[in-house]
């Protein structure tokens, strides 16, 4: 479900492209593919994300008489045909797209999604795409190492308040819990995705009480079942002997500061002796994938996490690179093959499928990036299918529960190496024979020239 009307969510450059494909009428299918070059430092891998509301957009696209309106008086425009702004009244997505599934594992130079379209449709698309797709993705990858830092253990995304925008908090809920997250704290990504709810509370709350027992009791009469109570506002660990000493019986206490690990310990011999048993432990504060491991790693008795800003600005490596090439272009009804020959970005021409091969145990071990036409690979299975068609999808979007499972699942394929923290040995990664030769035919025709 997208928030606004959609069209005038690009560059300008897509529009001065398309008013130019129109003037000198270049009419022709293009072919575009998104990918990303090179992983970001200390990721093994990536989690494809952000799928659906890209086909969201792609069926929604259209301009509104504001949308052209502005665009008529934008003094680029002041020569464009008046016929160009006719025709973005009636423009409509009708072309098709292959996508690889979201929750997907995905490495470099992978299409993870191909764009087929009339030229002007598939160019002004490009930067919504890679808005949507590369920010999911990179908050999707962030999550999938916290949770497998976590070991088990459930991660709660709650960084909306340091996310950058309201937007950008609610599709950062949906990409974390894709890949794996057990729920968030955005509300919305609740009403919207039906990702699972939950939260503590405030500093201030405990604050407006005179009395810090009296702040849990009070919150415990509202919210008997639900209760989370947050014990570090003075004393950690005096604040569980109240609560034990009280009767109260929370669902879970929440560690913010201090050491954690040492803090854990010291609760968790409080609430068991208090016959609190089953009250959990849950911890945040500036945790990350890599305190969480030490935490754990040190069997610190933590039950839970809350990670925010780490994950929500994924800040290790707040970027993930996608770039939209195109790869074909129809000219005469034929399609060419279409490269970049620039020094570190060429691109390989053509429509592409991604094969990937698994062991005998399962465990994958390489993939192969394809011509779409190519045969089948034995022993393979293709990444990319096709989810729109004549602008309309091919199928409903799947729950997004069934889309963070399908992830666990994928990602317990992933070579051992690959889910640990540091950068390991690399993902095999190669391109067919039959596209290495396309491309060096392509390159020696333009360097002929």
């Amino acid at each position: 479900m997208l928030l606004r009307s959609p069209a005038l969510a690009t560059d300008l450059y897509e529009l001065t492209m398309a008013a130019a494909y129109f003037a000198n009428h270049v009419t022709g299918n293009a072919t575009f593919e998104l990918f990303v070059r090179e992983l970001p430092r200390n990721r093994n891998y990536l989690i494809a994300a952000g799928l659906e509301q890209a086909l969201d957009y792609l069926h929604a696209l259209r301009f509104s008489a504001e949308d052209i309106d502005y665009l008529k008086r934008h003094p680029v425009f002041r020569s464009v045909p008046a016929e160009f702004f006719d025709f973005l009244q009636d423009l409509r997505f009708t072309g098709e797209v292959w996508a690889i599934a979201e929750g997907t594992p995905v490495f470099q130079n992978e299409p993870l999604l191909r764009v087929t379209a009339p030229i002007i449709e598939a160019q002004i698309v490009e930067t919504f795409l890679l808005a949507t797709i590369n920010f999911q993705t990179m908050i999707a990858s962030k999550a999938s190492r916290v949770v497998s830092a976590a070991a088990g253990r459930d991660v709660i995304e709650f960084g909306s308040r340091r996310a950058h925008g309201t937007e950008a908090a609610m599709y950062a809920a949906r990409a974390a819990y894709v890949a794996g997250c057990a729920g968030t704290s955005n509300v919305e990504a609740g009403l919207r995705f039906a990702v699972p709810t939950s939260g503590t509370i405030a500093h201030s709350w405990v604050m407006s009480f005179d009395d810090e027992l009296a702040a849990f009791r009070n919150y415990m009469q509202v919210f008997p079942y639900a209760a989370t109570l947050l014990i570090d506002t003075y004393d950690t660990v005096a604040a569980a002997r109240k609560i034990v000493a009280t009767g109260l019986r929370p669902q879970a206490v929440r560690l913010d500061s201090g050491d954690l690990g040492e803090l854990s310990r010291a609760v968790r011999q409080v609430l068991d002796e208090g016959g609190l048993q089953a009250t959990r432990i849950f911890a945040s504060g500036d945790l990350d994938e890599w305190r969480i491991a030490v935490l754990v790693a040190a069997g610190a008795p933590i039950d839970a996490f809350g990670v925010g800003t780490r994950l929500t600005t994924s800040f290790d490596e707040p970027v993930v690179g996608g770039v939209y090439k195109l790869v074909e272009l129809e000219s005469e009804h034929v399609a060419r093959g279409k490269v970049k020959t620039s020094p570190g970005k060429a691109t390989f021409p053509g429509r592409k499928q991604v094969w990937r091969r698994s062991g005998a145990s399962g465990t994958y071990v390489a993939d192969v990036i394809a011509a779409a036409d190519e045969p089948v690979l034995t022993d393979s299975e293709p990444l990319l299918s096709c989810v729109m068609r004549g602008g309309t999808r091919v199928q409903p979007a799947p729950p997004l529960a069934e889309v963070r499972e399908r992830c666990r699942v994928l990602v317990s394929k992933l070579p051992a190496a690959l889910t640990k923290l540091e950068a390991g040995v690399a993902y095999p990664v190669h391109f067919s024979d039959r596209l290495k030769a396309e491309q060096q035919k392509l390159v020696g025709a333009k360097s002929d020239r």
